[in-house]
């Protein structure tokens, strides 16, 4: 992992002194609260339906046990002792009171975490793939990119009020886990023949109230030019992008209203005045930032304890469930990715108590060099673990209530927290997860019914990603009462598409008996191993609405 240098250090406790005092001014009465709020949300503060919230800043999806710890340590002793792992891979505090949250922002310093630019019409926290460094179709690791590209963005002096939020997402792997295509600026880097790193750059993705696919600008930048090139991008949504309609203040709809050619264009002339400039980066400074990431010292695994770990996913049906859901390859032989399912029945998804909170910071030590992911699904991976060790870590996490096998399945779902916590939220979606969680619970038909990826979002905001969802729900308002809208066949990764709308809303109650009628129409009409996502793709919506609306 990136850990601070003295400069880092001093840059992140002075910003801790400098929020300290605008919210004892704040709180003297000596800023207004116009002037207070562009303060609090760079420093990740919300004030939400009923409280403050703060959100944390989980670079890349990065945390060290240590740090786990601390965020269990924040959630017990400043909040009401959980926290909730959101979509870009932060962590969210709903309860904190006003006043502790300097005192919270100086514990986080203490472990190398903060909350800048969490909140804002700046970079956000980039993203990236959550098996970065260990993943078996992995060209280049993306994490000392990410690494570079926070330094950039991190108070960059341009970029603190750019027309809205900006979000950046790196992938280096064959498949897209880290969702480039419906993010602001989506990296996907590769290797040319001759083994140098290149960057596929797309602009102009993203969801909310105007969803959109990127477009791709550049197929095959050279690494040296990668934060030239960004500054190039951004500075030239700075300057045109529109500030007189925050719905339209996106970069996508600028990359839209100019088209993908003339936007490339100035990017193009913007980028000459930069390229080969001071920003430029050298082998030198890559290959020091690459030192962060450096694998861990693992112990050779025997071809016998292979074995062992193979004939026990054979004998045991409960273990091999969780080995086919919740296991993923890793690049060396003897060891693997666990996934840990944040998704239970009753609880909302993404959600951590502070106790396992440190008790997963415990699994980590012992099973995973104390490192552990969070990934944009809203559940939690140890990325290095010994397979003679996969069934007592299996034990441990059910002991835990955390190795539900159901990863990648329909109870697998993304859920934003919704009216019962965001004053944005035009519906609650808590409620509603636990509805579809309740009614589809048996493992026997989950499986069978193969991947499917629900996706709940309780506004257009879309912090639930409900456009790239297989099946999309969306809480909208209908004259002061809560309604669900149902979309299909949108999905993330390599073919990214957005859901279509299937018709008009249905009450809360109605939600879980539509999802029911869309699974049988699935189940009824797929061929062989095809999925929900490639079933909706060959026989189209009218299927499915004719059955719902029957």
């Amino acid at each position: 992992m990136y850990r601070y240098d003295t400069h880092d250090q001093t840059l992140v406790n002075e910003r801790v002194a400098q929020f300290r005092d605008q919210m004892n001014r704040y709180l003297a009465g000596r800023l207004s609260e116009e002037e207070f709020l562009p303060l609090r949300v760079q420093n990740g503060l919300y004030v939400q339906r009923h409280a403050p919230m703060l959100r944390i800043a989980i670079p890349y999806g990065m945390l060290a046990s240590y740090q786990l710890r601390k965020l269990g340590d924040l959630a017990r002793d400043y909040d009401r002792g959980y926290g909730h792992f959101t979509t870009r891979t932060n962590l969210q505090l709903n309860w904190p009171k006003l006043e502790t949250v300097p005192d919270m922002l100086a514990e986080l310093a203490s472990v190398e975490m903060h909350a800048i630019q969490t909140s804002g019409n700046d970079i956000r926290n980039t993203s990236s793939d959550q098996f970065a460094g260990v993943a078996e179709d992995e060209e280049v690791d993306p994490r000392p990119w990410c690494e570079l590209i926070r330094q950039w963005s991190t108070f960059h002096p341009e970029f603190t009020y750019l027309p809205r939020k900006f979000k950046i997402a790196v992938t280096g792997s064959a498949e897209d886990r880290a969702a480039i295509q419906v993010h602001d600026v989506g990296l996907r880097l590769w290797r040319d023949a001759h083994g140098e790193v290149r960057v596929k750059v797309l602009a102009g993705g993203g969801l909310g109230r105007t969803p959109m696919i990127g477009e791709v600008v550049r197929e095959d930048l050279p690494w040296q030019h990668l934060l030239t090139y960004l500054e190039a991008l951004v500075r030239v949504y700075n300057q045109f992008g529109r500030r007189d309609n925050k719905f339209k203040a996106r970069i996508k709809i600028l990359v839209k209203a100019l088209g993908v050619d003339e936007f490339r264009r100035r990017v193009d002339a913007e980028w000459a005045h930069l390229k080969d400039g001071p920003q430029t980066l050298t082998r030198q400074t890559v290959e020091d930032m690459q030192q962060h990431f450096v694998d861990p010292e693992r112990r050779p695994i025997s071809e016998a304890a292979i074995a062992d770990y193979e004939r026990l996913r054979s004998e045991n049906r409960a273990f091999a469930r969780f080995v086919t859901n919740n296991v993923h390859g890793h690049k060396v032989p003897g060891y693997k990715a666990v996934t840990l399912s944040l998704k239970r029945s009753g609880h909302s998804p993404g959600d951590l108590t502070w106790e396992q909170m440190h008790q997963v910071a415990d699994l980590a030590d012992e099973y995973s060099y104390g490192e552990l992911r969070v990934t944009h699904e809203q559940n939690l991976v140890l990325s290095d673990v010994a397979v003679d060790q996969m069934e007592a870590l299996w034990q441990r996490l059910g002991e835990l209530g955390l190795a539900n096998p159901t990863v990648g399945t329909l109870a697998d779902l993304i859920c934003c927290p919704g009216g019962d916590y965001c004053g944005l939220a035009n519906a609650k979606s808590i409620p509603v997860a636990h509805a579809i969680q309740e009614r589809f619970e048996d493992l026997d038909f989950l499986y069978d019914l193969g991947p499917v990826e629900l996706n709940i979002s309780g506004c257009m905001n879309a912090c639930g990603h409900h456009h790239v969802g297989n099946i999309g729900i969306l809480g909208v308002d209908k004259k002061g009462e809560e309604w669900y809208q149902i979309s299909l066949g949108g999905a993330q990764g390599n073919e990214a598409s957005l859901g279509k709308i299937l018709g008009p809303s249905f009450s809360r109650e109605m939600v879980p008996e539509v999802i029911d009628k869309v699974l049988q129409v699935y189940v009824g009409e797929r061929i062989e191993g095809e999925t929900f996502v490639e079933t909706y793709r060959r026989i189209g919506l009218k299927p499915f609405k004719e059955r719902v609306y029957a």
